[in-house]
């Protein structure tokens, strides 16, 4: 029986899903991979640590599915989009990866910003750079970094290293190759991007591109060992994540925002058009002469995490140890609050925000008789408000009637509808929970012939859902709570560097 391998890499967990060509998923597996901070805004990685989680989850998958590893068909990859991962001349990894959390490169791109850059930017890339994109960490790594950055053979994203390691060639998608360097109407490398950025050294390093659902080679004997994967497996090239969740969700298609709460607040919308506005990044399409306006920032799900990390810490130790479900217990103290007034709102920011300057999370309108079901949705509304922020300024330069939420914390039915009350719009989720993994699966099936296209999604009408529908006055409720969050973050804007300029002081 036929089956497809989806690899899917996110900041913090790698996994390895295997789906049949109808779909249904069989089996899936997961391995961590820790993050390494050495400096403050430093955000990285191992790389051969990367490469050898992956290849367990692989082999675990495998296991756990019950099938001949024989049966697997095709596999393609995703993972986070932007971030940097480097290879030298020898193609040997150039020290860590860097994700998409890090901001190391802050200083370089508030200079771009003061000296006009940004408008050059725009116009040529449909994006202006921002602090973890390709250009700005290439940047900081020529200007801080000299000798690595002479060494450089061979730039590549996260799921372009993957597919090095499973197959010895070297190359990317049309989808991650736009996260800085290509021409927004030709879609196309353009070396006046690279000398924009002052960057023209890197040119020739520039991964090739092909198309996502194209065959860029084969499961090696090395990494066949590793895997536990039959060598010559045919692996197709895969694409961005942003894409590949919309893609697998049901949802790549006009006329619907894509929602992804996770670690970014992701919202997407597919035009034929490249429209471009400050607010949100015109990139590559997974089709030629389509576009993905992207309107995102690191500023989603992370934060409950955190939240329950650090204030749920006993409980979730007790559930990890098969004590209550966390997110039942949590989801009880949330129902809880959201039945009572409420004056707490929360800024999402502990990983960036799509605020100009170094903005910070915070709480505001906490007092000694809030408890902390009250500060959990605090963050839950604070993170539904900034996937609102982005969805209204697309939806200044789009149409679309439909919203499609994926995301491990869309699975709460409190968040769900809690997210419809916010942005005021129907909210259906998908039926597949590893969208990611299953975008990259559609792209394989679709690149040894088992769809006409990546677009020919085999689940039907059986890929939706429930959907959760607004109630007009909770959301005239919400929209006035909104309104004062967005009024906090402009207070803040100001006092923002200053509280930074404290924390700098604080490490010397």
């Amino acid at each position: 029986m036929p089956s497809i391998l989806g690899i899917d890499n996110g900041l913090t967990v790698t996994k390895a899903v295997i789906f049949d060509v109808d779909g249904r998923q069989l089996a899936v597996a997961r391995r961590r991979v820790p993050q390494d901070i050495p400096h403050p805004r430093h955000v990285e990685r191992d790389m051969a640590g990367l490469w050898r989680a992956t290849a367990e989850a692989i082999r675990d998958a495998l296991a756990a599915s019950g099938r001949p590893a024989g049966d697997i068909v095709a596999i393609a990859a995703t993972a986070h989009g932007d971030g940097l991962y480097l290879l030298d001349r020898e193609r040997r990894p150039l020290g860590p990866g860097i994700l998409s959390l890090d901001s190391r490169a802050l200083d370089i791109v508030k200079r771009w910003s003061g000296a006009g850059l940004f408008d050059a930017a725009l116009e040529l890339t449909g994006q202006a750079p921002h602090v973890s994109a390709p250009s700005a960490l290439l940047a900081w790594i020529r200007d801080n970094e000299p000798e690595r950055y002479a060494r450089i053979g061979h730039v590549l994203g996260c799921k372009d290293w993957l597919r090095y390691c499973l197959t010895d060639t070297i190359g990317t998608d049309r989808t991650e190759a736009s996260t800085s360097f290509t021409d927004v109407t030709t879609q196309a490398y353009s070396r006046q991007a690279v000398e924009l950025f002052g960057l023209s050294a890197i040119f020739d390093a520039l991964a090739p591109m092909a198309g996502s659902a194209e065959i860029v080679g084969h499961v090696t004997a090395q990494a066949a060992a590793a895997t536990g994967l039959v060598e010559g497996t045919p692996v197709a090239c895969g694409l961005h994540d942003v894409t590949a969740s919309a893609l697998g969700a049901g949802g790549h298609r006009h006329g619907v925002v894509d929602i992804v709460a996770g670690t970014y607040s992701i919202n997407e919308v597919v035009t034929d058009t490249p429209r471009v506005d400050a607010r949100w990044f015109c990139r590559n399409g997974i089709a030629p002469g389509q576009w993905n306006a992207m309107s995102i920032s690191p500023a989603s799900a992370a934060n409950y995490d955190w939240f329950l990390d650090t204030v749920f810490r006993t409980e979730l130790e007790a559930s990890q140890a098969g004590g209550q479900p966390i997110h039942a217990l949590a989801g009880a103290e949330l129902d809880a609050a959201l039945a009572r007034p409420s004056g707490i709102l929360f800024h999402p920011y502990l990983f960036g925000s799509p605020q100009a300057g170094p903005a910070s999370a915070g709480f505001f309108g906490l007092h000694g008789w809030h408890n902390r079901g009250d500060m959990l949705r605090a963050v839950l509304e604070g993170i539904a408000f900034n996937h609102r922020y982005h969805i209204d300024a697309l939806a200044d330069g789009f149409r679309f009637d439909a919203a499609r939420l994926t995301g491990g914390i869309s699975r709460n039915p409190s968040f769900a509808q809690l997210f419809a009350d916010v942005i005021g719009r129907p909210v259906t989720l998908s039926t597949t929970e590893e969208t990611a993994a299953f975008g990259a699966v559609l792209c394989a099936g679709a690149a040894v012939g088992l769809y006409d296209s990546p677009m020919a999604d085999p689940r039907g009408a059986a890929v939706d859902g429930p959907t959760y529908r607004p109630d007009a006055a909770r959301h005239d409720a919400l929209s006035a709570r909104y309104a004062v969050y967005r009024n906090l973050a402009d207070a803040m804007a100001p006092l923002w560097p200053q509280l930074e300029s404290l924390s700098e002081g604080s490490q010397q």
